[in-house]
């Protein structure tokens, strides 16, 4: 089933490129490559490129549908549309206008594809889920501008909305009376349109954004599951960890189907360790589950913005150990709300602003926060506006004037985060849940008179005695114009191998620089003198506001690959991350080192005892 050899590539100027793999016969994958990350959401941070995969059956003439001559599942986003289109009509017979179309999930760029289709396509039909028809009739003729004076040129240039075939329960297609095609409704707060295809012939699950992964690869599957896991994980983390609720029932749901192999939206497919995916997916969901503070995150998100920002808040609030419990407030039912605000340690909401309004689902899901909300419980409000903010103003003042204290400043983002905003929103989230944790342990000592087991267990003790040098970790990265940078003080450091020279070290998971250490990245260690290193750390050791500049105020100096270097250090070592494996509450992370120098061979490095393993 399917291999790297293809029948056709169209390629444009921006580097996008399509190819046709082939699966069985009459019936292809089409798959956009794209060497460059394509958008500044989280999902594509660690800027490996991507792929969008969409499966094309061929002569569909004996199908139960005879009036269309192909079935394409899963269409790209509009960002291919130049190489897209000429590639399917490079692959249908004879120049045909009829086209089948299964919508895996319905947003604003998904559905600028579909626009693109009906006119290439004068006779399409789309099939979708019910929220996805939802979606698609809201979505299909794009806001108007209150300046733009084109709007009604634009509007009259746009085809008409195609028939519509809803899919309320899971159905199944016969095709060419070889395939049997099974669609399956799978929404999420994220995707609440989401709509899964599955071949049973060939076992072959068309997985939409379930199992994805953003890597730039021409291979049909991955070569082992070590190739894509933390492309996987990265995906995980940054869209399906905050519906870990639904997305284990949706898993749970697929284990009773007789797959072979999965084909995602984006990556390879995975053809022989699909089950380990799906048990790291419940794997992964449980560690979220199991933690001792949630956040309920109430958002609506019209045109994607305001879920972008949703998703960078999140992953922070993840990293430190708080569950986070996303809500779709457009497909949410009353009840459901209810029990997850009361259920909550703290509450988000978010929203973008539609004519100047906030969309009816927030107004109503602000009402029920003020309704049963606790006062004692932060609350933090976020949003995306084009050319006003009335959402956001109304959000901050109902809750401003309702009693509620407020985690964070409200974030009011004018159209799209870039990635200097989707860092400080990040740290944002991280330094929110870190709160909530304090706050929890300190109810825990005062519920157990004040003296935590741990710090007088033994073995713990003796694990205190492990010593490490004292360092300073510092990254910097170049994002699409954007320079991100970080630091943190190191302690758990040791030299790992000879051959190469290489070195571990420990990264507990709340670090904001940690987004700047996955595999393939550059960084500096910064190991720090005996007597001069309190001075040098209390600059790190500081709190920083999201987003701040960690260098401010430093003369620092450059690596051969551009890392910050601190002059007071007796050395550093310039070193590229090689592995990065989960352990516990930390990331440990195994790096080559490149490049190193000791400016003073007379310092002894500064090294840090403790008294118990149980902190630093």
């Amino acid at each position: 089933m399917g291999n790297s050899s293809t029948k056709h590539s169209t390629k444009a100027d921006n580097q996008l490129e399509v190819i046709n793999l082939p699966i069985d016969p009459g019936f292809v994958s089409l798959r956009g490559l794209s060497p460059r990350r394509l958008r500044f959401e989280l999902e594509y941070a660690l800027e490996r490129g991507s792929t969008d995969n969409s499966f094309l059956f061929l002569n569909l003439e004996s199908s139960q549908d005879q009036s269309q001559t192909a079935l394409l599942i899963h269409p790209p986003g509009a960002t291919y549309a130049e190489v897209f289109i000429p590639a399917l009509v490079n692959a249908l017979p004879n120049n045909s206008k009829k086209l089948l179309v299964v919508v895996g999930h319905v947003n604003p760029n998904r559905v600028a594809m579909l626009r693109e289709l009906a006119l290439s396509f004068p006779q399409i039909k789309l099939i979708c889920s019910n929220p996805g028809a939802k979606l698609l009739k809201e979505l299909w003729a794009p806001p108007k501008r209150p300046t733009d004076s084109n709007q009604e040129a634009n509007e009259t240039s746009l085809p008409p909305l195609p028939e519509l075939k809803v899919i309320k329960q899971e159905e199944k297609l016969t095709i060419n009376n070889d395939y049997q095609l099974r669609l399956l409704p799978a929404p999420s707060p994220r995707w609440p349109g989401g709509l899964l295809a599955f071949e049973e012939r060939l076992g072959l699950l068309m997985s939409d954004k379930f199992f994805a992964a953003h890597l730039y690869t021409s291979d049909w599957a991955e070569s082992n599951p070590s190739s894509t896991e933390e492309e996987r994980r990265h995906f995980y983390d940054s869209l399906m960890a905050p519906m870990g609720n639904q997305v284990d029932a949706i898993v749970e749901r697929l284990e009773e189907l007789d797959i072979r192999s999965i084909a995602p939206g984006h990556g390879p497919a995975i053809d022989t360790s699909w089950r380990s995916l799906l048990n790291d997916y419940r794997r992964w969901g449980e560690g979220h589950q199991q933690a001792s503070a949630k956040v309920a995150l109430l958002f609506a998100s019209a045109y994607g913005n305001t879920a972008a920002i949703a998703d960078a808040l999140a992953q922070g609030i993840n990293r430190t150990g708080v569950r986070v419990e996303s809500l779709n407030c457009e497909f949410t039912a009353a009840s459901e709300l209810i029990k997850v605000i009361k259920e909550a340690d703290a509450y988000l909401i978010g929203s973008p602003t539609i004519g100047g309004h906030a969309p009816t689902p927030i107004v109503s899901a602000l009402g029920t926060l003020l309704s049963e909300g606790d006062r004692n419980k932060p609350v933090g409000i976020f949003g995306s506006f084009g050319w006003s903010g009335e959402a956001l103003d109304l959000l901050e003042n109902k809750l401003r004037d309702g009693g509620f204290e407020f985690g964070f400043d409200p974030i009011k983002v004018k159209f799209s985060p870039d990635a200097a905003m989707l860092k400080a929103l990040e740290e944002t989230g991280t330094l929110f849940g870190r709160k909530l944790t304090s706050t929890n342990q300190r109810k825990q000592r005062r519920a157990s008179g004040g003296m935590s087991a741990s710090r007088s267990d033994p073995t713990v003790l003796a694990l205190g005695r492990v010593v490490g040098s004292l360092c300073i970790i510092t990254a910097s990265k170049n994002q699409e114009n954007e320079t991100l940078s970080g630091a943190m003080v190191a302690s758990w450091i040791s030299q790992a191998s000879f051959t190469p020279p290489g070195l571990t070290i420990a990264v507990a998971k709340d670090r904001a620089v940690g987004a700047l250490l996955h595999i393939g990245d550059q960084f500096a260690l910064n190991v720090l003198p005996e007597g001069e290193h309190n001075k040098i750390m209390k600059q790190f050791l500081q709190p920083f506001p999201p987003g701040a500049d960690r260098f401010a105020g430093i003369n620092i100096e450059r690596s051969p690959n551009n890392q910050p270097l601190l002059p007071q250090a007796l050395g550093w070592l310039e070193g590229c991350v090689q592995q990065r494996m989960e352990c516990g509450d930390h990331w440990l992370l195994y790096a080559e080192v490149k490049h190193g120098k000791v400016i003073d061979k007379n310092a002894i490095t500064a090294v840090h005892h403790r008294r118990t393993g149980a902190n630093y």
